[in-house]
């Protein structure tokens, strides 16, 4: 059933444009970016036409994992500035049309947390139970055989508790126990804090390892798929360490909370072997999250019309079921054109997969940079600040390569604030900067912001359903409508050229990229038309 644009809710098909605070702008000449940077590039993001900013964590942090390892969920960290730059940064945001989301981290803290360094210090404090501890078996060994995402084994022995606590990432970030009501209530009351600051919604970071399974029982083996492994991660099927059955019941609590607010967007990031089976439990109905997102484009090696397909058929227009979320670049992933395009074809690449994300049924995401085309960035070891990079050094995703900042000028630090950043632009991105494309009609920038513009003008990119994903070797076809409109959309994934069928494309023209004509789509060509 259709609904007019002005019933549904703002997020209902927004563009969220992620900021990764440490190489957005750097305000000060420290060379780490700070909110008062973001601040002052806010009018860029405002003409792209995206309706939400992300922010990844800004809090107080050691920052061993960046900012993902929380010290204090209610303040900022010093080297992103003072809560009242965070204020600013609200206020300028709204001023100029755009929604805030940040970031909240759950499943985790890091050690320096106050909540932490009360629960370590012996069993028998008010906190003793907040974090997930266990006895070690009679050999000394840890309570189970759960091993962390970064590498090596979920459990660290403490001398202070003599137990062993888990962390599912570094040992740095101790789990949470979110099992504990009076957890759920102070994480609870963390959100209440933002959301009286004035934020809009929430992307809630790696939910479904927000709770563990009670009885500790050891996961059994993957079987072979395939795929190389590189971490003891890998050579599990995670059923006790993640994913547990209680996490939407969880979620409700979330809900029942933001509905207290007006327009408040939650989102959270689902990865994982059964990601889609999760993803729809934690969005279900209207007394969970709005929407979730998995990792379907994130890490594939290849773009595919198939992908495509796959993905958006797992979230048909269905009474109960929630809105997802797409992104095909984050700060935790290598960068799209990297992954998916050889050098010589990715200006082209580029302007094409612009319009298949405005095209895709849900929320889209774009990663700071990925308007210019910004490539992921080889840096070297001795460079590496990525903790998971390092300890899986040469078989890495390397996720300081796609966090390298963001170039603004056409100058040697790339208008960052700092000739000495803390990690390098890449010579390669150094060419791609706002201040080049603004002066270009033609560049990756303001293509973009036309695609987004496109998407915004018509209800059946934004919100409508989408009515048939069809693969012809090389071709995709897209539909969409909403009420009365349809819009068809054709994209050519491969380098020969390729021929439309019939009266296909026949139509007002909407788009026509990289040559596209109705009849016949060149390397990387894209049409979109309104029968």
């Amino acid at each position: 059933m259709s609904a007019s644009s002005s019933s549904l809710p703002w997020w209902k098909g927004a563009a969220i444009y992620q900021i990764y605070p440490r190489s957005f702008m750097d305000s000060n000449g420290d060379g780490i970016g700070d909110l008062p940077g973001i601040t002052s590039k806010l009018d860029h993001v405002a003409s792209l036409g995206v309706d939400a900013i992300w922010v990844s964590p800004f809090f107080t942090s050691p920052m061993r994992d960046f900012g993902y390892d929380v010290a204090d969920y209610r303040d900022v960290d010093p080297i992103f500035g003072v809560l009242a730059d965070f204020d600013a940064l609200v206020a300028r945001s709204h001023e100029l049309g755009i929604k805030v989301l940040i970031d909240q981290v759950y499943s985790h803290t890091s050690d320096d947390h106050p909540w932490f360094v009360e629960s370590r210090s012996n069993t028998s404090n008010a906190k003793a139970d907040w974090y997930v501890w266990a006895d070690a078996k009679p050999d000394g060994s840890p309570p189970s055989n759960w091993q962390s995402v970064f590498g090596g084994g979920a459990w660290t022995w403490d001398a202070r508790r003599r137990q062993y606590y888990l962390h599912n990432f570094l040992s740095s970030q101790p789990q949470l126990n979110l099992h504990h009501r009076d957890v759920q209530d102070a994480v609870l009351d963390v959100m209440r804090f933002w959301l009286d600051r004035g934020v809009d919604g929430f992307r809630i970071d790696a939910l479904n390892f927000a709770m563990h399974d009670p009885q500790l029982r050891d996961n059994p083996p993957a079987p072979e798929n395939g795929k190389p492994r590189t971490r003891p991660f890998d050579f599990q099927l995670k059923l006790h360490n993640q994913s547990h059955a209680d996490i939407p019941r969880f979620i409700e609590r979330i809900r029942a909370l933001t509905d207290q607010y007006d327009g408040i967007f939650t989102v959270a990031e689902v990865g994982g072997d059964d990601a889609d089976k999760e993803m729809k439990a934690f969005t279900a109905g209207e007394t969970h999250l709005n929407s979730a997102y998995g990792f379907d484009f994130l890490y594939a090696d290849k773009l595919t019309g198939e992908l495509v397909c796959k993905a958006l058929s797992n979230w048909p227009e269905q009474e109960g079921l929630g809105w997802p979320s797409w992104a095909f670049e984050n700060h935790d992933a290598p960068r799209a054109l990297s992954r998916w395009i050889e050098n010589g074809h990715r200006d082209a690449f580029a302007r094409m997969k612009a319009l298949l994300l405005a095209c895709l049924r849900g929320n889209i995401i774009l990663y700071q940079g990925e308007e210019l085309g910004l490539t992921q960035v080889d840096i070297p070891f001795e460079q590496l600040h990525d903790p998971e990079a390092i300890a899986n050094w040469p078989l890495t995703l390397s996720r300081d390569g796609a966090r390298t900042p963001m170039p603004w000028e056409d100058c040697g630090c790339g208008g960052f604030g700092s000739n000495t950043p803390w990690l390098p632009l890449g010579e390669d991105n150094r060419t791609r900067s706002v201040e080049t494309q603004n002066r270009d009609d033609n560049s990756l920038l303001n293509h973009t912001r036309a695609m987004l513009a496109l998407r915004k003008a018509h209800p059946a990119l934004r919100h409508g359903q989408f009515s048939a994903c069809e693969v012809r070797g090389d071709l995709l076809l897209i539909e969409r409508s909403e009420g009365k409109e349809c819009v068809r959309a054709f994209f050519n994934l491969g380098q020969s050229e390729i021929s439309i069928p019939g009266e296909l494309a026949a139509g007002e023209v909407l788009a026509a990229i990289n040559g596209a004509s109705s009849e016949t789509l060149p390397a990387y060509a894209a049409i979109l038309v309104k029968p």
